[in-house]
């Protein structure tokens, strides 16, 4: 175990005091992932990873340290199997998952995943940063506009050959890179294939299960002796913020699902769309100086 348990000199620390913030704020963040998770078939990523990262970068020890972001997307690709995992057997129960589309898709997603997780591994944290916050723009005016993802009329007709094993792969290197469990690119391949959108919510978040294992296990091989990590983590995965958040995920992502039958979906994505677009700016802020950008701009009229 010798490193697979950072820092664990300091478990019995003055330290472990802060460790409450980590675990309330996890908590809380568990409640919100997982009823997005089960409404709109996502992993919960776009809640866990801005605000694991956000609290990681105040905690004693682990200010500013570089693996940050690498931790925050490892832990969110393991909670996210968990949640997933809740919300498609919600989903289940309804008959509303797909399992024929899951299973041609699984082996070219995976394959995408381990690039995804390769390629996280090389890069630093203002640049996962940088990354994570320009992908939430498209996808957060998505969700507020509706660009795309309405469903085509006729005959559905999902990918196959050639193109699913190049939408496959490409979805499962997208997530892991950014730690999601894909929900939000599946739901658009298969709406805008003729896919009815209650069946292409329930089946994303089987993609979450697919892509949250091999993400999870190569985040762990990935920071296994990378030194400095929080307290607590095994590799990039950080297991008190994991069991914080799991804790409150899997009784809120079967309420999401019963939600996402009932509720004004058009509304609720929007309102997610909007908090998209604000996370995006707080990952991006500190990452991208606009300020010297502007200055730049104005200087130069």
């Amino acid at each position: 175990m010798g490193t697979a348990l950072a820092n664990s000199q300091d478990w019995f620390g003055p330290e472990i005091q802060q460790y409450g913030l980590l675990i309330v704020s996890m908590l809380v963040a568990g409640l919100f992932a997982g009823f997005v998770a089960g409404m709109f078939g996502i992993g919960g990523g776009f809640v866990v990873v801005p605000a694991l990262a956000a609290v990681l970068n105040v905690l004693p020890h682990t200010g500013g340290n570089e693996h940050i972001m690498h931790v925050a997307i490892g832990t969110s690709l393991a909670t996210i199997f968990f949640t997933s995992l809740r919300s498609v057997q919600a989903h289940a129960k309804r008959g509303a998952v797909d399992w024929n589309i899951l299973k041609g898709w699984l082996p070219w997603v995976v394959a995408g995943v381990i690039v995804g997780v390769a390629l996280t591994s090389v890069m630093d944290g203002e640049q996962l940063k940088i990354v994570f916050g320009v992908c939430l723009i498209p996808l957060g005016l998505n969700f507020i506009f509706q660009i795309l993802g309405r469903k085509v009329a006729g005959e559905e007709k999902m990918p196959k050959g050639p193109a699913r094993a190049a939408l496959g792969s490409g979805l499962g290197a997208f997530s892991s890179l950014l730690g999601i469990g894909g929900g939000t690119p599946a739901v658009l391949i298969m709406t805008m294939s003729g896919v009815n959108m209650h069946r292409a919510v329930a089946t994303a978040a089987g993609f979450g299960t697919i892509i949250a294992v091999p993400g999870a296990i190569g985040s762990m091989i990935a920071g296994f002796n990378q030194p400095n990590l929080p307290l607590g983590s095994f590799g990039f995965v950080n297991l008190i913020a994991l069991a914080s958040i799991v804790a409150m995920s899997i009784w809120t992502a079967p309420l999401g699902a019963a939600a996402a039958h009932k509720l004004d979906p058009v509304k609720l994505k929007r309102v997610f769309g909007a908090y998209l677009l604000l996370t995006a700016g707080f990952m991006l802020k500190d990452s991208i100086p606009f300020g010297a950008i502007f200055s730049q701009f104005t200087g130069s009229a």
